[in-house]
């Protein structure tokens, strides 16, 4: 077979299954690009629903591969991916949709068996300081070769031989259609399908869907609507929409945005990025069109679209977005300085792209009367199976009515289209883990701890899938070029707990080798933690650090070197866990803590430290301090996607760690008063609780005669706060670093949850009277200032030296 007739036979059986098919092509990159040219002219296709995504020169349009994201959204009769420079595993993700089905997907590549040796642009990202890109090894690109020797529906073209190695031809049988003849394949049922008989939306809403799935999602979105004029006296409603890519969901979801517009209510949408979301855009303006409004619009594709009736669809960021919403869904009300109007309260709020956000972002929008979440189950995007173990009991704990659907049929392309199968195994879109019944009796005693080197993941891709897929259920945000830095950078390490798997779910005894294998040889990943090692930087990387220069993969020493002027802290050697996970059938049975103990025991004298760094919260602050890492630094800067500000902690191995460790303990304890009242002015107050809690630092009570005589009247007389703020202050941050203390439990700390939260709120964060009063639940400032006086007596008995205890007495006296 020649070049051309294997081209035209693909683009031939694509075009009869309504599929996509894969032409690969390798050699010298000019010569693959000549057969590139002559497979588009042999297959057919238009040049002008044509892109190449590369830095070469072909007649259609052409985007670089950083770009990729513009495809998002667009739909090409082929898509041209150049990987000879930089094969970037995200650009490939992003491109596989964009191509229609009845389309070709053209790879240009190096030589198959000499590409894992090469270096590409992709490549030399992964070489962190110390290592250079000599160092990268070539694992991901070995495995991703023998995708395209195994997979269906993949031709291979040497360009330099000019020999076909495979046609690609699946010779499918024939399919019988539904559809009537002339009918748009995926319209629904040809367009005869009946539209919903007790539908609220318009006509033309449901004339728009092109599949009966996309018509039921529509439909169950008609729950966000307001039924009695007001829809925050409505009954709250979640509508959560989860579905593989290419299934129309965001399409739904503008669908129904712009119903809801068109009925004067103001839609709020958000997503990580406005290209998450774009198509909702798109739809809702579609739609708004056809039913005769008159729209205005801000960009093309518009981010903003108002209607003259008062009703609009517009985008905000997570962040901006969640600050619009109070905590029972009422506008979030503030000082002048940064107040919200009640009319930027939203209507409707839809979250696109779910899974990439936090958890703790995500609760934020259930303040939202009536809000979807829809989501991405298998893409770069996220996962949507780490959205519903995350996030799920979140939503059911929550006062909405919970309407659940989804979508499972391609809208672009037909079920089990090869070249989706191809690209979820190949980038490991699908990855998952164990399942729950093969880990369930899984606990600390019955597991054993495992190095799992890139060579035996590619080695055993059961054990790859279970590891990458707790990673994915884990991290909001993992992609496929993860899955290339799990592989091939080598600053990074994987460790895993495993569990001995077994036809009952019964428990064995290990082996001999300690592996934790069954009868089968078949272990199960129960946790797994990512480690990048980070610090042991030669003097010059430290001094372009010191003086504002980026280092790529060293993290906490960039941090502790540019922003907090450390210079010498790139010096020690670490490891900073970037992420760990435990099965969810098996969690807070202490495999996370087992995980990090054994990591400990396993570098301990060997580096310096090991690290974190991750948006705070609460119960994560308290588990990574029950297993000895300390805080040295809190961002001043919420994350973009966590909507959280990023703790930085340390737990030191070596006396180099410990000085490490010391010094900016010391530091962060000296200025953490002044953060509080400025940049971290809004964090969370049971953040800041459990933050301090977690300080591992000495806090010297500097205070005179007259700051603690102050202290003391307003504890136990007639004293205010307001009249001497600092020695308030230095009182409350020693309490709560000393409730940090291992000898106490925080069973044993002197004050309750509200009386830590008026300390935090009033003394650290310096909000005011009302403010504190109304949040703390306080029938008034003078109640509130009463209550603050009482929370001190405690502490001036603590802490307080002789002049504090006269004045104490004093007013015992007159009592």
């Amino acid at each position: 077979m020649t070049l051309e007739s294997v081209a035209a036979a693909l683009r031939e059986e694509a075009r009869a299954t309504d599929e996509r098919r894969l032409l690969v092509l390798t050699g010298d990159r000019d010569a693959c690009y000549e057969a590139a040219d002559a497979a588009l002219d042999a297959a057919g296709l238009d040049r002008d629903e044509t892109t190449l995504v590369g830095t070469g020169s072909l007649d259609c349009e052409r985007v670089g591969p950083k770009h990729a994201d513009r495809l998002l959204g667009t739909t090409r009769d082929c898509v041209v991916f150049d990987a000879h420079a930089d094969f970037r595993p995200n650009a490939l993700g992003r491109v596989v949709g964009a191509v229609d089905g009845g389309g070709l997907l053209v790879l240009l590549a190096p030589d198959l068996d000499s590409w894992p040796d090469g270096r590409t642009d992709f490549d030399r990202t992964l070489a962190v300081p110390p290592d250079d890109a000599d160092a990268v090894t070539g694992h991901f690109r070995r495995r991703f070769a023998e995708t395209l020797r195994s997979h269906p529906g993949i031709a291979v073209f040497d360009a330099d031989s000019e020999t076909v190695e495979r046609d690609g031809l699946t010779h499918p049988a024939p399919r019988l259609s539904t559809a009537e003849e002339g009918a748009p394949v995926g319209s629904p049922a040809g367009g005869s399908a009946e539209l919903p008989a007790d539908r609220g939306f318009p006509d033309a809403a449901y004339e728009a869907c092109l599949t009966d799935g996309q018509m039921s999602v529509v439909r169950e979105l008609e729950a966000l609507r307001e039924t009695d004029g007001d829809s925050r006296d409505d009954e709250r409603t979640a509508v959560v929409v989860e579905a593989d890519r290419g299934r129309g969901k965001s399409s739904a979801a503008g669908i129904a945005a712009g119903s809801l517009a068109a009925e004067g209510a103001d839609v709020l949408v958000t997503a990580p990025e406005y290209r998450s979301c774009r198509e909702v855009f798109v739809r809702a303006h579609e739609l708004l069109k056809a039913l005769g409004y008159e729209v205005e619009t801000d960009h093309d594709p518009p981010k903003s679209i108002e209607t003259a009736g008062g009703g609009r669809v517009r985008f905000a960021d997570p962040t901006e977005a969640s600050s619009l919403l109070g905590e029972s869904g009422e506008p979030k009300s503030s000082d002048a300085a940064d107040a919200h109007d009640a009319a930027d309260a939203p209507d409707a709020v839809f979250v696109d792209e779910a899974a990439a956000l936090s958890v703790r972002l995500l609760e934020r929008f259930l303040a939202a009367p009536k809000v979807a979440f829809t989501t991405t189950i298998h893409g770069y995007e996220g996962a949507g199976r780490g959205f519903s173990v995350r996030f799920r009991d979140r939503l059911a704990e929550s006062d909405h009515e919970v309407v659940e659907t989804g979508l499972a049929e391609p809208i672009r392309y037909a079920a089990g289209d090869p070249v989706e199968v191809w690209a979820f195994r190949a980038l490991l879109l699908d990855a998952r883990p164990p399942v729950d019944a093969a880990v369930a009796d899984a606990d600390p005693e019955s597991v054993a701890y495992r190095a799992l080197s890139p060579e035996e993941l590619l080695a055993d891709e059961t054990l790859l899938r279970e590891a990458f897929g707790l990673l994915v259920l884990a991290h909001y945000r993992t992609e496929p070029d993860d899955l290339a830095r799990l592989l091939d950078a080598p600053n990074l390490t994987v460790r895993a707990l495993v569990r001995e798997g077994s036809a009952t779910g019964g428990r064995d005894d290990e082996d001999a080798t300690g592996r934790g294998d069954d009868a089968t040889g078949r272990p199960h990943v129960v946790a797994v933690a990512l480690l990048a090692r980070e610090g042991g930087l030669p003097a010059d990387v430290r001094e372009h650090m010191y003086e504002g220069g980026r280092v790529r993969g060293n993290m906490l020493p960039d941090v502790l070197t540019s922003q907090l002027r450390d210079e010498e802290a790139g010096v020690p050697v670490g490891r900073r866990v970037m992420r760990i996970a435990t099965h969810h059938a098996v969690r807070s049975r202490g495999l996370g803590s087992r995980l990090l103990g054994e990591i400990r025991a396993e570098f301990e004298g060997e580096l310096d430290w090991l690290g974190v760094g991750y948006g705070a919260t609460p119960e994560l602050l308290r588990f990574w301090r029950a297993n000895g890492y300390r805080t040295v630094q809190l961002s001043t800067t919420r994350n973009d996607t966590s909507g959280e500000y990023s703790a930085l902690m340390l737990d030191p191995l070596t006396e180099a760690g410990a000085a490490l460790h010391d010094r900016h303990a010391d530091w962060f304890a000296s200025r953490v008063s002044s953060m509080l009242a400025d940049p971290l002015r809004d964090a969370d107050p049971d953040v800041v609780r459990a933050l301090l809690r977690s300080v591992d630092a000495s806090v010297e009570l500097d205070l005179s005669a007259w700051d603690w005589r102050a202290v003391a009247a307003s504890a136990y007389g007639p004293g205010l706060y307001d009249a001497a703020p600092r020695p308030f202050r230095r009182v409350a941050l020693r309490y709560f670093v000393d409730a940090g203390d291992e000898s106490a439990s925080e069973e044993e700390a002197t004050l309750s949850a509200r009386e830590e939260g008026l300390l935090v709120r009033k003394v650290l964060q310096g909000h005011p009277w009302p403010e504190v009063a109304d949040e703390l639940g306080f029938h008034s400032a003078g109640q509130c200032m009463r209550a603050l006086g009482d929370a001190y007596e405690p502490l001036v008995d603590r802490y307080g030296d002789d002049a504090a205890m006269a004045e104490r007495r004093r007013y015992a006296e007159q009592e």
